[in-house]
């Protein structure tokens, strides 16, 4: 008996000191900040007429141009694999960015989102071409916009205004954002970096919560 429990020990104790330290790794990391001050949405507005803003949001931050129509399957993709998971989260949105001339394509996505989940976090905002290339070029990154202000890439934005990305993915190195055409970056990596930043949060969320009942 006593051989077999020492066997035991020794197979299980490494299993369970690694579980300890990826457990502790998965609750304690923080994405790494790559651009601070990402311009406020000033100006656009949503398919309601309302005004939408990024700072005390967490925001997945895309722009799909001119021709929506071309580029819906970025929006379902997002849509079945992040947002369903987090937009009861409070304080988590999605906002993606459109020229006024693809205001008809985006309601007719809209309604087709609501019959994936409810979109009362999911906002199509609406601005000049000058707003939407002000909004990307803060964002000071590696990506670029097409000519219909256009790109598959989204961004992870704080509360601060602050875009969090990776600055040391084993594929890109830098990695600015998500590109919404690959369900297997979304699946992994988006999934992954969005339940790391809404944890930040949750955390923040709880300490202050304590500090206020001592």
């Amino acid at each position: 008996m006593k051989k077999y429990l020492v066997l035991g020990i020794l197979f299980l104790l490494p299993i369970t000191v690694y579980v300890f330290f990826a457990s502790g790794k998965n609750n304690f990391a923080t994405l790494p900040i790559l651009t601070q001050s990402v311009s406020e949405l000033d100006g656009f507005t949503t398919l309601n007429g309302n005004s939408v803003q990024l700072k005390n949001r967490i925001t997945v931050l895309g722009f799909f141009g001119k021709d929506l129509e071309a580029h819906r399957a970025y929006a379902y993709n997002l849509a079945h694999k992040i947002y369903t998971k987090n937009h009861q989260f409070n304080e988590f949105q999605f906002v993606i960015l459109l020229p006024e001339e693809a205001r008809v394509q985006a309601q007719n996505i809209e309604e087709k989102l609501q019959q994936i989940a409810p979109t009362d976090a999911w906002f199509f905002a609406f601005g000049s071409a000058a707003q939407i290339q002000k909004v990307f070029n803060s964002l000071k990154s590696n990506i670029t916009l097409d000519n219909g202000l256009s790109t598959p890439y989204v961004f992870l934005i704080d509360k601060e205004r602050s875009l969090r990305g990776r600055d040391d993915d084993e594929d890109e190195g830098v990695m600015y954002g998500f590109d919404s055409s690959t369900i297997a970056e979304i699946n992994n990596k988006m999934s992954d970096d969005v339940k790391v930043l809404l944890a930040e949060y949750r955390r923040a969320l709880k300490k202050y919560n304590a500090n206020r009942d001592i």
